[in-house]
């Protein structure tokens, strides 16, 4: 008999608070957790900043800080400090992935619709979803930095420039990075990590990224994204184990080279990560082949530099913000232009709160909320 499940309501954030409790009895039954109060604990597991998408937490980053006194007191530069980032998540989300959204949207819908969109369509839409899935969940995660930091508690980074990485190793030590901690500490270690040979290594790395696929969805488009990464990941290491990475450490020409290759094979991941079909996968991927032909496209280039721009050459909002230790595991960052608690920079954060209110759209939702 078939069943449908569409309309089963389930609680806001569900994945993140299970994950926080999933790492809390896994580490209660090895004897890692110390005795904390139950209040401090409901607290943990309830934090709202992080509730609806995130940053993962766990107890023995949050824990102590739940129970110092220092967080019931007012600190102005603490809340200066959440003020700031908090403003930066909204202008990255409303200003930036919001406008680039439409092209992302545009390319999708048709492919799932059964067009075939051609070469120069498929590149550019997809690099607006690259660009736009970057800026709405590190957004989202730079406000809930920011509101937690308000309230005097620091939570850990989720984002460190995942674009600029040269390596598919380095991307998932960047991109969500609380997650991809989560996997590796209650998935893929307890499999055997790298201790039992590199068959099983590399079948752990696979089996790691296949679950991490399924937990986005259950849906073949997140399986075949999952695994394909793990795919990525055995040959990554399999690259590191003959020591050729070590080539282009020192040589900026093929650190760029590595760069660029990363970042299109992430382009090439995200396809079936946004569509709702294999079939629109497969038309996508002909058509950034160049398989479905050639031709014009209309879509204006400014929000695509913009993005590029800010992703590869700005520094990102914890190292503007890094003499100020703005996380958990944030590290200290000498900038020359860095962000300070003074009047100038006041004024700036606030034109750029001010300016994201005024274009935020009513429809705008955060793509990692369906997650």
């Amino acid at each position: 008999m078939y069943y449908q499940y569409q309309n089963i309501i389930l609680p806001l954030g569900i994945s993140f608070f299970t994950f926080t409790q999933i790492a809390y009895l896994s580490d209660t039954y090895k004897g890692k957790v110390k005795e904390y109060s139950f209040i401090d604990y409901l607290l943990f597991v309830t934090w709202f900043p992080h509730l609806i998408a995130g940053p993962v937490l766990h107890h023995k980053q949050m824990m102590p800080q739940f129970s110092s006194p220092l967080i019931y007191k007012i600190n102005y530069e603490s809340i200066a400090i959440g003020i700031t980032m908090f403003s930066l998540g909204l202008f990255k989300k409303v200003i930036l992935a919001d406008n680039l959204a439409p092209y992302a949207n545009r390319l999708f819908g048709d492919a799932s619709n059964g067009e075939l969109p051609m070469l120069e369509k498929s590149w550019f839409g997809v690099l607006a979803y690259t660009l736009l899935l970057y800026f709405d969940f590190s957004g989202y995660s730079d406000m809930a930095i920011g509101l937690s930091r308000i309230f005097n508690v620091k939570l850990p980074l989720n984002f460190n420039s995942p674009y600029k990485s040269t390596n598919i190793i380095e991307f998932w030590r960047r991109w969500h990075m609380t997650l991809s901690k989560f996997l590796k500490d209650y998935l893929y270690i307890p499999l055997g990590g790298n201790r039992k040979g590199s068959a099983r290594r590399y079948g752990n790395l696979l089996i790691t990224m296949l679950l991490g696929g399924l937990w986005h969805g259950a849906g073949w488009n997140y399986v075949l994204w999952g695994g394909l990464h793990g795919i990525y990941l055995v040959i990554n290491n399999v690259w590191q184990g003959f020591g050729l990475l070590k080539q282009y450490e020192n040589n900026r020409v093929l650190r760029f080279s590595a760069r660029v290759l990363t970042f299109i094979s992430v382009m090439i991941a995200w396809v079936p990560f946004r569509a709702t079909s294999i079939e629109a996968v497969k038309n996508i991927w002909f058509g950034m082949a160049g398989m479905n032909g050639t031709g014009g496209d209309s879509t204006t280039l400014f929000w695509y530099i913009i993005g590029l721009v800010i992703i590869w050459a700005l520094p990102n909002t914890q190292e503007w913000l890094g003499k100020y230790s703005t996380a958990v595991d944030s590290e200290q960052v000498d900038l020359m232009l860095q962000w300070n608690p003074t009047k100038g920079y006041a004024i700036i954060v606030g034109l750029i709160f001010a300016v994201s209110v005024v274009y935020f759209k009513k429809n705008s939702q955060f793509l990692y909320f369906q997650f």
